[in-house]
């Protein structure tokens, strides 16, 4: 019962920071937002190839756009991280009974919290550009964007607290995001690749997050991508969350 009210109270204090300066929400939207308005349209001249997946250009591309909106939610979160540590804040948490699992779980959940924010501002933006949702589709792909936010967001705080600098901690952070983001199919779907690119693209969770989600958006609750995207997804938080902890505990004795 501790672990869940320490991270209870974890969350309300950093949702509570986050909401006092709520241009960052508006601010995460933007850039999703361009790639809708700008990019979205070059695919319907795509969407009757043979291998472009159903439901549409923009029931292709939004999925993908929600994937990038977690992905760089999640993994730039260590850097203000930095900035709590430089303002002594892991040093007072020193002290305290609380639990190191919570310090990790609560800001995550506000990380989570936040970007889902984001999804349900550009989904209701894409909706007029032709994109339809399953009511049900959507509350399981929001579902399983959560299990995004909780398997990079715990990585982003572990290696902000190892490395304690922003000037280490941005090469790192592109060297991992970048690659995710390639091989996750989220601008073009990974069904135009060659073979060896699906090969390494089949290891990267989001990959499969990315085509659960298309499936979700369009109805299709019975297929495998659902099922492994789910799965693939939930042991990845999990252990994110077991070795931020690790990390959180050793740092923090």
């Amino acid at each position: 019962m501790r672990l869940f009210s320490d991270t209870w109270l974890m969350f309300k204090r950093s949702l509570g920071l986050t909401f006092r300066q709520p241009a960052w929400l508006i601010a995460g939207v933007v850039q999703p937002f361009v790639y809708l308005l700008l990019f979205g349209p070059l695919l319907n001249s795509f969407s009757g190839m043979p291998g472009f997946p159903p439901g549409g250009a923009f029931n292709v591309f939004v999925p993908g756009l929600l994937v990038m909106t977690a992905l760089f939610g999640s993994t730039f979160v260590g850097f203000g991280f930095i900035d709590e540590m430089r303002h002594g804040v892991v040093e007072r948490m020193r002290v305290t009974p609380m639990s190191r699992t919570a310090t990790v779980l609560g800001r995550s959940l506000r990380d989570v919290v936040v970007f889902l924010l984001q999804g349900c501002i550009l989904v209701a933006l894409a909706i007029p550009f032709g994109l339809t949702i399953n009511p049900l589709g959507f509350v399981v792909a929001f579902g399983l964007l959560a299990l995004i936010g909780l398997m990079l967001g715990p990585v982003s705080y572990a290696m902000a607290l190892v490395i304690g600098s922003e000037d280490a901690l941005a090469p790192l952070t592109q060297a991992i995001a970048l690659p995710l983001l390639l091989l996750s199919g989220v601008m073009l779907p990974m069904s135009f690749a060659p073979d060896w690119l699906r090969t390494i693209a089949s290891f990267n969770p989001l990959y499969h997050a990315t085509l659960a989600i298309r499936a979700l958006f369009n109805a299709q609750f019975s297929s495998p991508d659902v099922i492994t995207g789910l799965l693939t997804t939930g042991a990845f938080a999990l252990l994110s969350i077991f070795v931020a902890s690790r990390a959180f505990n050793r740092r923090t004795a």
